[in-house]
């Protein structure tokens, strides 16, 4: 065998570790495949009474762009996420992050290694060193809502050292949706390489006769993309009729801007 090529078991921890980092970034929106995958594995699709707050047209306290209607563009990590565009507003709070918020390098390298914590010793040490490896540079967050209230999406976009770990960060989200058989929602035409959309479960119809008033289940999108060094996860949740267009076109939109930053669309 070569040197260089990768032994099966070397791949296999390099790919669980990944997928564990991307679980936690996806989780940070809401969940994405991560999110999917429990759902699916405990048949709970029970939506809440209230399907997400009054979106906000502020961004996160303290921001010297507070107010600004279209996000933030004081960084270059907030610069390169989409300024809000016709249709929407800003959209709910992020749980625990706000609306429109940037996190730093360590601490988003941070975030990611807190998924090890149910290694130890020596495994711990490998896993936060694959997480070094893979050169997290900043974060940056953003929620929109459609003016209409049908649609409430949020965005991740995440840095990385050099484009390798990028693709190879995509390719471990996208086989893992694959293994779980996740329906395929809309492809990204100009796009369709760098990028894809998966639908959460079917919503279910709420039951009428017990005489019980529900709110309807929310179907929910996850969308991964990536331009360069940056990675793209949008996450979408919206009542029936959900319009996967509507994300679909949003993450276009997203791909554009990165590769024009601070071109307003």
């Amino acid at each position: 065998m070569s040197e260089k090529t990768e032994k099966p078991g070397s791949r296999k921890r390099r790919i669980l570790l990944n997928v564990l980092a991307s679980a936690v970034v996806l989780g940070l929106v809401g969940g994405g495949v991560a999110y999917t995958a429990v759902t699916v594995d405990r048949a709970d699709r029970t939506a809440p009474t209230v399907a997400w707050a009054e979106p906000s047209a502020s961004a996160t306290a303290g921001d010297p762009a507070a107010g600004a209607l279209r996000g933030r563009a004081s960084t270059p990590m907030s610069k390169l996420l989409l300024p809000v565009p016709e249709g929407y507003t800003l959209g709910a709070d992020i749980e625990g992050y706000g609306n429109d918020v940037e996190v730093p390098a360590k601490q988003a390298a941070g975030l990611l290694k807190q998924s090890g914590r149910s290694f130890y010793g020596k495994k711990r040490r490998a896993y936060e060193k694959e997480i070094d490896r893979l050169g997290i540079q900043g974060m940056a967050m953003r929620a929109y809502a459609k003016e209409d209230s049908t649609l409430q999406a949020e965005v991740l976009i995440l840095r990385m050292k050099d484009k390798k770990s990028v693709r190879e960060f995509f390719e471990v989200r996208k086989d893992m949706a694959e293994l779980l058989e996740l329906r395929k929602g809309p492809k990204i035409k100009e796009h369709a390489k760098n990028s894809a959309c998966y639908l959460g479960p079917k919503p279910e119809k709420p039951k009428q006769d017990d005489g019980v008033e529900r709110t309807p289940d929310l179907q929910d999108m996850t969308c991964s993309a990536y331009d360069g060094e940056v990675m793209v996860t949008v996450r979408a949740f919206g009542a029936a009729p959900f319009d996967q267009q509507a994300v679909a076109d949003l993450v276009e939109k997203q791909l554009r801007h990165i590769e024009s930053p601070g071109e307003y669309v």
